[in-house]
């Protein structure tokens, strides 16, 4: 995670005396939308070349934006990114450490590498080089201890080299970029490996390590924390060489209520003895939703009737959809660019085309917004994506009008979480084409792109948990290239339009009414007999024929007539869904509540501050007791929506007026004069 203490760091000054023993030279991420200007980058000599640029992907596996060595213009020789020069007196090796993809194209060996010159560029001398080929396509780490001649002088600039005929790549990405000496005795943190978003419960904390010095690590003690929460240390056996990196699980895991948390991850000793500290701790924020659903492996796919090479990878897609169906979301983009016209492109088809700059060439397929290349996708990687668990339901229907060739498409979005400034986009397919036949053979053509809604550029949305947001859409796809009106499919997903990140996708229910969810589910919390009694109303439109209750995303009820549903013995934070179902198997999206059921008054200390909260859960008011001076009590609910704020007059004790929040969990944050603390309560 490069937006961390580390490359804060590094930005402060360009060589980083760390320790003793070790010295960062250069450190370059490309975190800037245009070419760092203290490199240079030339093609075959030629600094004026448009090949080298920066884009906003993160194919080489960093952070957007990275650095792309393009096919075009088209050249035979070798193209450079140089670096600064550096001094290395003294130095007899240095390591050097980058990532890199390669998007090929045709089965021909590339090279690529690492130089060095310390006469600028009148001598190159080879550190690194390796050959790549459509057998070694993809990702690839490169961290290695270098000596070249230039060693030991002044003026030294290393370069990251490519040498082929370009026309056989589709481009090559780099990305985090390091240039250092080695430490004795160094683990350093690398990524906290958390997902953006993750459960309630049963957290696993994992993170990344590397061994950057010269000594083999076998043991080390490392801690997390979540928010304020004490630390749990735990000591790791390993046996990890000098430069490899390993990637490592606290055994306790964690519960934890929705919201946004802090978590902090601390190597706290190295072979029992305390290494570099600089790069021992990593903050990163864990967004906890209040469930998860199924998660429909989002594929997109630009491709042409007239691609000589399109036809073995729609056959190896189209066996993938067949094996994996009713489980995938999939939408094909007619492409135009000469000499590969599709008959049926369209100016939606460009769009998507720009917004994805590293479409090249065709084939070219997305999988879940990330660059997969000009293959179809393997059983392997779809699986695992189909086995991440997603955080947003996206449910609806469409039916057509015969009489004037009108779609009508409605379409539910239920986040789990808070997300900001997300897109929904939503495309109507025709699933099978037979008149946009090209020059490459084929005789049809599936899931084709025919229009988009409201456009190419989807949908900007910001979503509440728990809040279904509803949309509707219509068109005459007389307008279109539409060859049949009742051979269509809709497609729906919401994505992160800077990063690419899609959150979860579904074709709606074709032909049929909309499957509206259930309304006002509500829960109540009986103390004397520990029962969660969950009630709800029947859909503002629709006839469902039951409904289906799941209690913490476990199937607690099915094909139920009742509207309302009671929890035994329930305890601790209890999240509640009702699912309404409808003929032929259509479910709506859940109408959801969560209630936690705690009944523990609050002591602690925290910040040298003695507190108590009470009474928790609350009914009418929320007593506070402080050592110091309470300045300014400020109470929000789960999702951070502000609810109350009070000066209190009696700066060690004060109480707040509750009584008109409704009941769920509530975040009261206590300003004084020895700090901030924030804690949850319950109202009743």
């Amino acid at each position: 995670m490069k937006k961390t203490l580390f490359l804060a760091l590094a930005l402060l000054f360009s060589a980083t005396i760390f320790a003793q023993n070790r010295t960062l030279f250069i450190r370059e991420y490309f975190n800037s939308e245009e070419l760092p200007s203290d490199w240079t980058f030339e093609v075959q000599g030629d600094t004026s070349a448009e090949n080298w640029e920066i884009v906003k992907s993160h194919q080489a596996g960093g952070e957007a934006n990275e650095l792309k060595l393009y096919w075009k213009p088209q050249f035979d020789g070798i193209a450079r990114a140089i670096s600064p020069a550096i001094n290395l007196t003294g130095v007899t090796e240095i390591v050097v450490s980058f990532k890199a993809f390669l998007d090929n194209y045709q089965d021909v060996a590339n090279k690529m590498g690492v130089a060095t010159t310390s006469d600028d560029g009148k001598t190159w001398n080879v550190a690194i080089e390796n050959t790549y080929a459509n057998s070694n396509q993809g990702q690839h780490s490169i961290i290695r201890t270098i000596s070249t001649p230039d060693m030991g002088k002044e003026n030294v600039k290393f370069c990251i080299f490519y040498e082929g005929s370009s026309g056989y790549m589709n481009g090559w990405y780099f990305d985090d970029i390091d240039i250092y000496t080695l430490d004795k005795l160094n683990l350093g943190l690398m990524t906290i490996d958390m997902p953006e978003i993750a459960s309630a419960t049963g957290n696993e904390i994992t993170f990344t390590a590397k061994n950057t010095g010269s000594t083999e690590i076998t043991t080390f003690n490392a801690s997390f924390q979540i928010d304020d929460n004490e630390a749990v240390v735990e000591t790791f056996e390993t046996s990890l060489t000098s430069l490899k990196e390993k990637q490592f699980s606290f055994g306790k895991k964690v519960d934890l209520l929705p919201g946004s948390h802090k978590l902090t991850v601390s190597i706290l000793s190295v072979n029992g003895e305390e290494d570099i500290t600089s790069d021992n701790v990593l903050e990163s924020e864990i967004n906890i939703a209040l469930g998860a659903v199924q998660r429909q492996p989002m594929i997109e796919h630009f491709s042409s009737s007239n691609c000589a090479a399109c036809p073995m990878v729609n056959d190896g897609m189209a066996l993938l959809t067949e094996k994996y169906h009713g489980k995938y979301t999939y939408v094909k983009y007619p492409f135009n660019t000469w000499p590969y016209d599709d008959p049926y492109k369209t100016e939606e088809s460009r769009v998507k085309k720009l917004y994805y700059n590293d479409v090249n060439a065709i084939p070219t397929v997305f999988f879940e917004g990330d660059l997969y290349g000009n293959t179809f996708i393997s059983d392997k990687d779809f699986e695992a994506a189909y086995n991440v668990p997603a955080y947003i339901e996206l449910k609806g229907a469409f039916n057509v009008n015969e009489a004037d060739s009108t779609i009508n498409i409605s379409i539910d979005v239920l986040p789990l979480m808070n997300l900001y400034n997300k897109r929904l986009f939503v495309s109507v397919n025709e699933k099978t084409t037979t008149k946009n036949v090209g020059g490459n053979g084929e005789t049809s053509f599936h899931h084709i792109m025919m229009k988009m809604f409201p456009d190419a550029e989807g949908t900007t949305l910001d979503f509440k948990a728990s809040e279904i947001q509803h949309f509707e859409f219509s068109y005459d796809m007389n307008n279109t290239y539409m060859e049949e009106l009742n051979d269509l499919e809709v497609a729906a997903w919401i994505q992160d339009y800077d990063n690419f990140v899609i959150y979860n996708s579904n074709f709606m229910y074709e032909y049929t009414d909309h499957p509206y969810p259930a309304k006002n589910l509500q829960l109540t919390y009986n103390e004397t007999d520990k029962n969660i009694v969950a009630t709800w109303e029947a859909p503002e439109a629709g006839t469902p024929i039951a409904y289906n209750v799941y209690v913490n995303d476990a199937l607690a009820l099915e094909n139920t007539s009742e509207l309302t549903y009671t929890i035994n013995n329930a305890s601790g934070m209890t999240v509640v869904k009702a699912v309404a179902v409808y003929e032929n198997g259509k479910t709506s999206a859940a109408a959801i509540n969560s209630i936690q059921t705690e009944t523990n008054t609050t002591a602690i200390v925290e910040n040298n501050i003695s507190l108590n909260i009470y009474p928790n859960p609350a009914n009418d008011r929320l007593y506070i007791e402080a050592e110091g001076e309470i300045e300014e009590v400020v109470i929000y609910d789960i999702y951070g929506r502000h609810q109350v704020t009070e000066t209190p007059s009696h700066r060690d004790m004060t109480s707040v007026n509750v009584s008109g929040l409704n009941a769920g969990i509530y975040f009261v944050k206590i300003n004084t004069n020895q700090g901030e603390i924030v804690k949850r309560f319950i109202k009743k």
